[in-house]
């Protein structure tokens, strides 16, 4: 039985091996063939956005949505809720995530970008316009990743139970943390935030993949074993997640390629403080969590949650509190752009530093 239950294990880390090497080694080129297609569609055949934008509500869209269930099911059916119960006991990943995320995140954010706009970029960017950038950058800066954030732990092999309680109590202090961090930064008051947006953001991409995974590796347990779940079930999924992942890529810049072609300077000066805000804050979670002796698999979903944005909401309350055609919209859909390859990089250096945490 001990020899089976190894070699179990062994054709279980030899397929996922097997995954995450191949796309490690080609899944860039990807991502900016994907992003590149999903702009000229934007541009070329219109038509296809503007259909699939009827499909919203609250702001959120909803072809988006089930994408994103494509990327996080699998991972959802991996995560075994007994485990869960065993994360209190070793509570410092949640420490550095909330501490990261709360008390650090927003507000390198804002001296990060307030320092570019208007000291480096001040010939470039003029004062006015400077500020509706700085606008959006504390939007995505207090706004902690939600959904991503189950690729990026996939992708550096993170323990996925522990990477749920991670984001699930990540998304209970949005609720009350958001609004007055939000309020503070932009040094105004009577901010108001689309509640409805929030909440059904939380529940589409937390809450039915989480459920439906859970379901789904509950009834392929009991119908079939949990030999047969490891070692057949699970592999066929192994490349749904990219797949899914480079088609919500494809849409999600086919919605946004008009405002990129349109601003390309100011996209660029925009994406800088942003780049350098996404590898400062994983390296403050990373290099903490190396500090306190925690697990890689903990770790690096730790990094990957500070440096990651929720964008959906950042977006969706740039437009609800200044228009569509704001030029904050605009600072929030450039950290859509630079987001997925940066964290691509930063899910390599994850993997490359394994070591250091023994």
């Amino acid at each position: 039985m001990t020899g089976y239950v190894r070699l179990e294990e062994a054709q279980v880390k030899q397929t996922e091996k097997l995954d995450i090497g191949f796309f490690d080694k080609y899944l860039t080129v990807w991502v900016a063939l994907c992003m590149v297609a999903g702009v000229m569609i934007g541009k070329f055949l219109p038509g296809v956005p503007t259909f699939l934008g009827r499909f919203e509500y609250a702001k959120v869209s909803i072809p988006i949505a089930v994408l994103i269930w494509l990327m996080i099911w699998p991972m959802m059916m991996k995560v075994d809720f007994a485990s869960i119960k065993n994360v209190g006991r070793n509570p410092k990943g949640l420490y550095i995530t909330w501490l990261t995320n709360w008390l650090i995140k927003p507000f390198t954010m804002y001296a990060v970008a307030a320092f570019f706009f208007f000291v480096v970029f001040r010939s470039l960017i003029p004062r006015e316009l400077a500020r509706d950038y700085l606008a959006g950058a504390i939007l995505l800066g207090a706004a902690p990743c939600t959904a991503m954030v189950f690729v990026w732990s996939h992708l550096t092999r993170g323990n996925p139970a522990y990477t749920v309680v991670q984001v699930a109590t990540n998304d209970l202090i949005i609720l009350p943390a958001f609004v007055p961090i939000v309020a503070l930064l932009l040094g105004v008051s009577g901010i108001k935030i689309p509640w409805d947006t929030l909440f059904l953001s939380v529940g589409l991409f937390v809450v039915v993949p989480l459920a439906g995974g859970s379901l789904t590796r509950f009834h392929v347990i009991k119908t079939k074993g949990l030999a047969y779940f490891n070692t057949v079930f699970i592999p066929k999924f192994g490349n749904v997640t990219i797949g899914g992942l480079l088609l919500t890529l494809v849409l999600i810049f086919s919605f946004q390629g008009d405002v990129i072609l349109k601003n390309p300077l100011h996209i660029v000066l925009i994406a800088v403080p942003l780049i350098l805000q996404t590898y400062l804050i994983f390296f403050v979670a990373y290099l903490a969590a190396k500090r306190l002796k925690v697990a890689h698999d903990i770790a690096a979903p730790a990094g990957m949650i500070g440096a990651s944005n929720f964008f959906e909401l950042a977006v969706a309350v740039a437009i609800s509190l200044f228009g569509a055609s704001s030029p904050v919209v605009l600072a929030t859909i450039v950290g859509v752009l630079t987001e997925v390859p940066v964290m691509l990089h930063l899910v390599k250096i994850a993997n490359r530093t394994k070591h250091w945490f023994g």
